[in-house]
């Protein structure tokens, strides 16, 4: 079957982090079962993996040009690897992919995170009825969990990420099958070939964007978020707000509210961002041949703030994610702030490391149109985007009980009036 993604962009380390592709240049069954098993274990909720069988790694990184595997072998592969899963326990199958890549046949394993971790496989397949022990990713490998790990994995068990379940109260239909096709189209994936040949509940199994519960396919919550025209019918306030207040008083105040799907309110709202709200600068000076050109604030650092903000919130909490943009500064608001494990220290130092992932479907939907970054590079690109700006840093500011987060990006003082007031953004600026 064909995977939700475009394989090019998969193999050229696009739209995923490189953790999370395991190559493997030939057949090595016993292997590729413990990566299964990892990736189904998903300990830090990232959405599971990729296994690309006829790619060259190095280093422990994917390695181009790709080596291939014979045509022959690659459909001997995939009669086997129904086989050697049949020993995960729980039941766990991966989606499989036989596609041609730069002349090259290679075939791609989808193993997103599963439902009823934690798995476990045979240690070794020369004695299948011995032992079986978890694996799970560190880093680039796959490794057997130590005993603290495993102890994790039975913790997560019952932890599903949210926007990975089931909606009770919904069914498949309120899915919109012109909505997956235009995601599989932007996303280059060849399943937007058949998209509108096949039934909704079909397309829908086989991108895991619904399930069998209690004799019903359900949608997970990420179907509906994305693929439904009015997701906060599902879920209150899964919207973005921007709130442009030039006075504290309020007056000349505007809002735009942002719905639809989230792929959706986001790419608009930070249309009408650029075209509405940042201003550019262009000064000349003396004996210098190029012009010094700035903005009130860096598109690349409201994009990733904002980005952020919709891929981490949770969708369980009635409140949107807000934009609010005062004279001096601009404030993404999301909830609920960090995890617990980032310290105030961190956060003071804008270095948030998360060890887990909140909404790991999400991010994977946005990774493949372009509209989020790899994990825990956002906040990096930021910082360097309002740096290379000239502005000041971003100020990331939440409370004790981590309840919301916001991301403060400071104007750029070339926007400030001289006697330190803030400068209206409709008032012209004097270019020189």
């Amino acid at each position: 079957m064909s995977l939700p993604v475009s394989i090019e962009d998969l193999i050229k380390r696009r739209v995923t982090e490189d953790a999370r592709i395991e190559c493997q240049p030939s057949w090595d069954p016993e292997h590729v079962l413990h990566t299964i098993c990892a990736f189904a274990n998903d300990i830090g909720n990232d959405g599971g993996g990729y296994i690309v069988i006829g790619m060259e790694k190095e280093n422990g990184m994917p390695k181009l040009p790709l080596t291939g595997l014979a045509r022959e072998t690659a459909g001997k592969i995939a009669r086997e690897i129904p086989q050697i899963c049949s020993l995960i326990e729980p039941q766990y199958m991966p989606a499989v992919e036989h596609s041609v890549c730069e002349g090259a046949d290679i075939l791609v394993l989808w193993i997103p995170g599963g439902n009823i971790r934690p798995y476990k496989c045979p240690v070794t397949l020369t004695d299948r009825s011995g032992d079986k022990a978890y694996y799970i990713r560190r880093d680039v490998a796959t490794v057997l969990a130590e005993k603290h790990e495993e102890v994790e994995l039975f913790l997560l068990a019952n932890n599903i990420p949210y926007d990975d379940r089931a909606n009770m109260v919904a069914c498949v239909e309120d899915m919109r099958t012109m909505l997956i096709a235009e995601h599989l189209n932007k996303a280059g994936s060849s399943l937007y070939d058949t998209a509108f040949k096949r039934p909704l509940a079909e397309l829908a199994m086989d991108m895991r964007l619904a399930e069998e519960s209690g004799g019903q396919q359900k949608p997970l919550n990420a179907g509906l978020m994305l693929f439904n025209e009015r997701p906060d019918n599902f879920f209150r306030y899964a919207r973005i707000e921007v709130v442009d207040k030039p006075d504290p008083t309020g007056i000349g105040m505007t809002e735009k509210i942002f719905y639809g799907p989230l792929d959706r309110q986001l790419g608009d709202a930070l249309s009408y961002i650029r075209n509405y709200v940042i201003r550019e600068k262009v000064t000349k000076k003396a004996g210098c041949a190029e012009a010094e050109r700035m903005f009130n604030y860096p598109y690349t650092a409201v994009k990733e703030a904002l980005e952020n903000a919709v891929l981490h919130k949770s969708y369980q909490i009635a409140e949107p994610v807000t934009v609010t943009i005062t004279p001096d500064k601009m404030e993404i608001t999301s909830l609920p702030g960090p995890d617990s494990s980032i310290s105030s220290e961190d956060i003071a130092s804008r270095k948030m490391v998360s060890a887990r992932c909140r909404n790991r479907r999400i991010g994977d939907f946005l990774k493949a149109l372009g509209l989020a970054g790899k994990r825990n590079t956002g906040i990096p690109a930021m910082v360097q985007a309002m740096k290379h700006n000239g502005s000041a840093p971003p100020v990331f500011k939440t409370d004790d009980e981590r309840s919301y987060l916001t991301v403060v990006l400071p104007v750029h003082r070339a926007f400030l009036a001289k006697q330190g007031k803030p400068r209206s953004r409709n008032q012209k600026l004097r270019l020189k």
